[in-house]
């Protein structure tokens, strides 16, 4: 993929989609203490992808920026790449 940005997100709202600007990311649940295992997705070619430990779909939109999200509070910022 040409853009090299992954965006790390977390479900603390528990919404059952959450539209991204990326189409690699990171789930990790909700934010620690009640996070999962930390994923990386990947939807290449597809628009969606949902997240094998806490099902929560992802789906791409272009119309937000590679480092949106709807909701915006699902953003995490600050994410130690080495402890994912």
């Amino acid at each position: 993929m040409s853009d090299s940005k992954t965006l790390y997100l977390a479900n603390d709202a528990g919404v059952e989609k959450i539209f991204v600007g990326a189409k690699r990311i990171m789930c990790m649940g909700a934010k620690s203490p009640n996070d999962h295992p930390h994923v990386f997705l990947d939807m290449g070619a597809d628009s969606q992808t949902i997240c094998p430990y806490c099902s929560t779909l992802y789906v791409f939109d272009a119309r937000l920026k590679s480092d949106e999200s709807d909701p915006p509070e699902c953003i995490v910022q600050n994410v130690d790449e080495n402890a994912a």
